[in-house]
């Protein structure tokens, strides 16, 4: 019979396994994220990506194409948002996480809170131009952040394509 300090270490690495399993399924999900900014950057567009998970399943991956389609509101999270409720077949991401390299704008915040998406998870912080700086109360009450998932990835892809274009 186990005793009782065996039980509390049990139950210790348990939840431990638990975060990190949680923690490698975020960056994880990011890393699709990052794959999608790499192809804006490829199109000399601003690396963002995007990807919607809903059951743990990839159902949207998006990138920025403001400059492919002379559209200031093709941001990727607008782009992703799109494919996700077409591909759902209606406008509510409820039980959707939505994963973006880097802190969404007011305009991709409101599109997220409208969409009562459950989660929001990016990469890196956006002090200029990020939903934060406007106000914070622009995503849905019940939508979850996490912050920082692999952002020194999320903006080294950024400061590499703006040295570029200085």
């Amino acid at each position: 019979m186990p005793m009782e300090s065996e039980i509390s270490i049990f139950f210790l690495l348990l939840e431990d396994n638990y975060y990190n399993m949680s923690q490698r399924k975020e960056e994880l999900y990011m890393k699709a994220a990052l794959a999608e900014a790499y192809k804006a950057y490829e199109k000399q567009e601003i690396p963002v990506g995007a990807v919607v998970v809903c059951d743990e399943m990839i159902i949207a991956r998006a990138h920025n194409l403001t400059e492919t389609l002379k559209d200031p509101t093709a941001h990727a999270e607008m782009q992703a948002i799109t494919a996700a409720t077409n591909w759902l077949g209606g406008k509510y991401l409820t039980g959707c996480t939505i994963y973006i390299t880097l802190e969404p704008c007011g305009m991709c915040a409101g599109a997220i809170g409208w969409s009562q998406a459950s989660a929001l998870v990016y990469g890196a912080g956006d002090d200029k131009k990020g939903y934060r700086a406007v106000s914070g109360s622009l995503l849905h009450p019940k939508t979850s952040v996490i912050a920082g998932i692999l952002e020194d990835e999320c903006r080294e892809i950024l400061v590499k394509f703006f040295r570029t274009k200085r």
